[in-house]
């Protein structure tokens, strides 16, 4: 399949696609719990932590990516979390993975109560770069195009990413390459093999990303 392009209205994530919505009605998590937390000890899955369940914005002016891939799964908070609420400990997220990504102008920030704790990296003409760089969120904003894109894919058999599947017979969709511009976010977890963030910055803020 030749280039494709798919616009996602930016703004605030709730403009965008709501990825739990889209798991559930696709039957995506039909696994149980146990088998998550034992596919994720396998390495399959890309969440490799109990979550803390304290959702985080994550924003860039362009993402670049080779080798994309995206699925829907389960992760999990500790046994009685303060944060789980009503979700029993369990956020429905749709994993997207890229073999190697490049971020302009990332932002990343995390409501404590009042206040915010920012980071910034990837600005001045020296993008954020990542391996292996897996996201776990559950609802994302942007203008997306992607090269030789599959979709509907069975996630168990997605290949772009080195070491990081899906559940057989879970909705999944991959691509050779993805291009992101105004690229926002709201996350749960991230894992990369290697996270280089030139001209970091963090530190406490009014103002979210």
């Amino acid at each position: 399949m030749s280039e494709q392009t798919a616009p996602i209205e930016p703004g605030q994530p709730s403009s965008g696609v709501r990825w739990r919505r889209f798991a559930v009605t696709l039957g995506a998590v039909a696994a149980g719990a146990a088998g998550m937390v034992v596919l994720t000890a396998q390495g399959v899955l890309g969440a490799q932590f109990a979550i803390s369940g304290m959702p985080f914005t994550v924003t860039a002016d362009k993402l670049e990516g080779t080798g994309f891939e995206q699925f829907a799964t389960l992760d999990q908070m500790i046994p009685d979390s303060p944060n789980q609420g009503d979700t029993g400990g369990q956020v429905v997220v749709i994993v997207s993975a890229i073999d190697k990504a490049e971020l302009t102008n990332l932002c990343q920030s995390i409501s404590l109560g009042g206040i915010n704790l920012r980071i910034t990296a990837g600005g001045s003409g020296k993008p954020v770069t990542a391996r292996t760089l897996v996201v776990d969120g559950d609802e994302v904003a942007g203008n997306a195009s992607f090269r030789n894109i599959n979709v509907g894919q069975d996630a168990s058999t997605v290949d772009q990413v080195p070491g990081v599947k899906g559940n057989p017979g879970v909705f999944a969709q991959q691509a050779d390459s993805v291009t992101i511009t105004n690229l926002r976010q709201n996350n749960y977890a991230t894992t990369a093999a290697v996270f280089t963030l030139p001209n970091l910055h963090m530190g406490f803020s009014s103002d979210g990303c």
